[in-house]
């Protein structure tokens, strides 16, 4: 109704102005008729009123009159239409099952004054979106289509008389319990930073932070999403990670998140999401390059030279290099090199001396063994954890 009013009184203004047009015109024919003949003598009228009820002084046959100055009238106050401000602190201050209760700072008005507000709020991987309008109140418990056990993302916006609507407030997102009378009302916090792993030919990995619970978390639930409506659980797992099959090519979007689920049921709000790809990541170029060769070879023994370049262009320090032997060859002894082996698994790590190795330069050491079936050599060999390439 204020606006309403407001809205009224700028056209009442507007018809006024010829009535006071006329009303100067009106005063100054009257001082005009009112002016002596000529056969009088010289007389000198006074200046029409001015706007402010002030007359202008007039020159005076027998000296200078300094005039005053005129207040000037104060402008007009603006009638250029401009919108609220957005709502602020938006906050929920009780969650129930099918009921969420909200609270926000009010608008500030901008030309006309704030009526009412509207809340929009929609389920997260979903593609509903509802609405409710309220007057001018600064607090709601919405109800309709609240379901347990769901996660929702309100935001409040207020609105004039003449339905200008101000920019939505932050967002806020809740999940609701699934029971109000249960031992356990209290979701789990969400995971934290979902990161996708290791990518192979064929699988991926998934990690995510821990979720808390003032109870204790049960399990972790991993999602598909299509980008559109449709999510869909594909496991359930204890801890923190989950390595998952590759997924198939589809015109949609592929994304992933997790929920956190405690044993009452009650579930978290929703991780970030992340895309999987569905081909395998190519690896980074290789920044070094192995040289692996038997100096001589005998029936049960051997000595193996391998030179270790690096082909990047910023130096290594400090050196560990890996690889596997094809055969039954065991290490006996090395030299430039601190050699382990486990099973077939081969470490050597730098010494002092050569623990540098300088963009395009390298460093070799050797070692010793016997074999009996085969000794054929090794085909991958990694650095600081990278792959090299051979040869």
């Amino acid at each position: 109704m204020a606006a309403v009013s407001s809205s009224s009184l700028l056209r009442r203004l507007r018809p006024g102005l010829p009535v006071a047009v006329a009303l100067s015109t009106a005063v100054l024919v009257t001082a005009l008729s009112a002016a002596p003949p000529a056969d009088a003598g010289t007389a000198y009228p006074a200046a029409a009123p001015a706007p402010g009820g002030s007359a202008t002084p007039v020159a005076d046959p027998t000296g200078t009159v300094t005039p005053t100055s005129t207040p000037k009238p104060p402008d007009p106050p603006s009638t250029t239409p401009f919108p609220p401000s957005a709502p602020t602190n938006l906050t929920a201050t009780q969650v129930r099952s099918t009921s969420v209760t909200l609270t926000w700072t009010a608008a500030t008005r901008g030309c006309c004054p704030v009526v009412g507000y509207d809340i929009v709020y929609l389920s997260p991987f979903d593609d509903v979106v509802y609405s409710l309008s309220l007057g001018d109140v600064t607090t709601a418990t919405v109800t309709n289509y609240i379901q347990p056990g769901r996660q929702y993302t309100f935001r409040v916006s207020a609105r004039d008389g003449d339905n200008r609507r101000s920019p939505a407030s932050d967002p806020l997102t809740v999940v609701t319990p699934v029971t109000d009378t249960g031992p356990d009302t209290t979701p789990p916090s969400a995971p934290g930073n979902l990161t996708v792993g290791e990518v192979t030919d064929s699988t991926a990995r998934l990690s995510w932070s821990p979720s808390t619970d003032d109870v204790g978390v049960l399990a972790y639930d991993v999602y598909r999403f299509d980008g559109w409506f449709t999510s869909t659980r594909v496991a359930t797992v204890p801890g923190t990670t989950y390595t998952m099959s590759l997924p198939a090519p589809t015109p949609l979007r592929t994304l992933y998140y997790v929920r956190a689920r405690d044993a009452a049921g009650n579930v978290s709000i929703a991780s970030n999401t992340v895309t999987v790809p569905t081909t395998p990541t190519p690896p980074p170029p290789s920044t070094c390059r192995v040289t692996y060769r038997n100096q001589s070879e005998w029936p049960g023994g051997f000595v193996t030279a391998v030179t270790v370049q690096n082909t990047g262009t910023a130096p290594v320090d400090g050196w560990t290099l890996t690889f596997g032997f094809p055969g039954d060859q065991q290490v006996t002894t090395a030299w430039n090199a601190t050699v382990s082996q486990t099973g077939a698994a081969v470490t050597a790590r730098n010494a002092d001396w050569n623990r540098l190795i300088a963009p395009n330069g390298s460093a070799t050491f050797g070692f010793q063994g016997r074999w009996s079936a085969s000794d054929a050599p090794p085909t991958a060999f990694s650095l600081n954890g990278a792959p090299c390439a051979v040869g």
